[in-house]
């Protein structure tokens, strides 16, 4: 008797989760297709746009952050979505960048920087002093300097603040200077009360920048990867944190725009995990993580 035959079994999963369907395993789960050569587009375009270099490991963050813009703007792939873009030279570009740039701050984060920085006014208070923070994210870092300079040149003192950021989103914020009542609680009460105001009624646990310590800010869109938009020279510049995201050869025209845009002599802060020693001829080594322009 021959054994009885059946016929072939069918797959009930969707073509998309068939085996070998994509060449990505972050696809299954997901709730769009999700490829290699979707990341690696990303990877060039962000590049391309803001010089951010990104590495394999950051294949679930990129997917989490552009399929918010895939709801967003109605999209059923990433393929279909990063056509769109390339297409159309709009404001969706914006929208990608501020999706994938990081924004990690705190007020007086890396406080040695701001004790040299209060020094370094003290010691010439008849001066007016031109500043550039040039990644202002939420404004914590450039309220920080403000408060700063306010005190080390006292109330005839005069200091002008550039705060730029390349994600438009976070500006906005910081050009608001409303924060929740636990972002503050690290600034002493005697700052707490000069510098900000507190909430009441239906704004009860926020704090707002005082406008007397906004007065002299100035908050503007800037992309470091493009000519700076300053004709005046700066004597201090904040870029803290923002090379580790650039490979070597955007990291040296990032800090040769920055060297073109500064007083020889002035002063380059930067992030604990930031070396330029490859720049000698631009910036020398003056302290810990700070530069003099050369």
């Amino acid at each position: 008797m021959l054994p009885q035959t059946r016929p072939p079994l069918r797959s009930t999963l969707p073509p998309q989760d068939l085996p070998g369907a994509h060449n990505s395993p972050l696809t299954q789960g997901r709730e769009f297709l999700w490829s290699d050569a979707d990341f690696a587009r990303i990877q060039a375009l962000i590049y391309q746009k803001a010089g951010i270099s990104l590495h394999a490991g950051k294949q679930a963050m990129v997917y989490s952050r552009v399929s918010r813009r895939l709801r967003d703007t109605g999209h059923n792939s990433f393929k279909s979505y990063l056509d769109r873009l390339e297409q159309h030279d709009g404001p969706e570009w914006q929208e990608f960048i501020n999706a994938l740039t990081t924004n990690l701050t705190a007020f007086f984060r890396e406080q040695h920087h701001f004790g040299i920085l209060h020094d370094l006014l003290a010691a010439r208070r008849t001066q007016h002093w031109r500043i550039w923070c040039a990644a202002a994210s939420t404004g914590e870092e450039p309220y920080s300097i403000a408060m700063t300079a306010t005190e080390a040149l006292g109330s005839n003192g005069h200091f002008s603040l550039v705060s730029s950021d390349i994600d438009t989103k976070v500006l906005a914020t910081a050009a608001r200077g409303v924060y929740k009542a636990d972002g503050v609680k690290g600034l002493s009460p005697e700052r707490l009360q000069r510098f900000f105001m507190r909430g009441k009624g239906a704004n009860a646990g926020f704090m707002r920048v005082k406008p007397e310590l906004q007065k002299p800010m100035e908050f503007l869109s800037a992309n470091l990867i493009q000519e700076l938009p300053f004709r005046e020279p700066f004597d201090v510049v904040f870029c803290r944190n923002v090379m580790i995201y650039f490979d070597t050869p955007t990291q040296r025209q990032v800090l040769e725009r920055i060297h073109r845009v500064m007083k020889p002599g002035g002063m380059l802060f930067v992030g604990h995990a930031e070396n330029f020693s490859d720049a000698r001829n631009l910036f020398a080594l003056r302290g810990k993580t700070v530069y003099e322009r050369l």
